[in-house]
């Protein structure tokens, strides 16, 4: 399902900004995009969202801006500074130099001056980094739900719309036996001149066989069942869209089942109906978390 959401989070002169979008796909991918201070946290960016969300082509992608007055603080590491001063002043006495050791002689050695905590600030900003994203699923979800209650609707429509082309079914499949059993003995009476001959007893075992073969109770009966399972799981407010593509399967079988007892023309109009619109639900229900 397609959706979009946007997260921000700041502190202490760092903000952090996330955007996600999602488009349709039966399964769930994410495609993060994130600063070289954060690329270490992908796996935890990716379990947060399978946490809050199922399925979908998500991309992601989070910015960190950082004032520059608040960049990262420097120290003296004194320590450092010692031990390079006495190596220094040992190195000028070995060569018999005249000149001082000066501070800025010291300063050409990287070690004298640190930055800051550099994994406080990777923990400052994955924490801004997590409050933002969640905001951001936040966001996508709730326009995704607002597509789904619209395409909920759309499915419910189609799904009734099909429980009345069965009620059509059944009431022209309770004509159908009567036709066909007149039919036969019609048939049979212009093969057979004499009807003395006829066995009776075993032109009706044939129409029975022939009514059971163009029964289709047993498929409508089921059919309508899958339905009701399908509308239940609309109504439902966990995730479904796995369990609908599973009925939807069920139904698109019995619909082929009702295709292969049909030899009326009215009857065959109606299932062909049936079999488009469940490839509409179908494809929509693809795109059902």
């Amino acid at each position: 399902m397609t959706g979009y959401g946007q997260g921000e989070s700041a502190k202490a002169g760092v903000a952090v900004s996330v955007e996600v979008r999602s488009v349709n796909n039966r399964h769930l991918e994410v495609s993060p995009r994130l600063p070289r201070s954060l690329a270490q946290r992908e796996k935890e960016i990716k379990d947060i969202i399978r946490s809050l969300v199922g399925r979908g082509s998500l991309s992601v992608s989070v910015k960190v801006e950082k004032k520059e007055e608040t960049g990262a603080a420097l120290r003296i590491n004194k320590e450092a500074a010692k031990h390079l001063y006495k190596m220094l002043q040992d190195l000028r006495s070995t060569l018999k130099m005249k000149d001082e050791v000066r501070i800025e002689h010291l300063l050409h050695f990287s070690e004298i001056i640190e930055g800051g905590d550099e994994n406080g600030d990777d923990e400052r900003e994955w924490t801004l980094a997590e409050q933002a994203l969640r905001k951001a699923i936040k966001g996508l979800n709730e326009m995704r739900a607002r597509e789904g209650k619209e395409l909920s609707k759309d499915l419910k429509a189609r799904v009734e719309g099909m429980n009345r082309s069965l009620d059509e079914v059944e009431r022209l499949s309770a004509l159908r036996v009567p036709e066909e059993r007149q039919r036969l003995f019609d048939r049979v009476g212009q093969l057979v001149s004499d009807q003395r001959v006829l066995d009776q007893n075993r032109l009706e075992l044939e129409i029975a066989l022939l009514a059971e073969r163009l029964d289709v109770t047993e498929e409508l009966v089921r059919f309508r069942s899958h339905n009701k399972m399908f509308l239940g799981a609309l109504a439902d407010k966990e995730p479904a869209g796995r369990r609908l593509n599973f009925i939807v399967q069920e139904m698109n079988r019995e619909a082929n089942t009702l295709g292969s007892k049909s030899n009326d023309a009215s009857m065959t109009k109606i299932v062909v109906a049936i079999k488009e619109e469940l490839e509409k639900v179908r494809e929509q229900v693809q795109n059902i978390e």
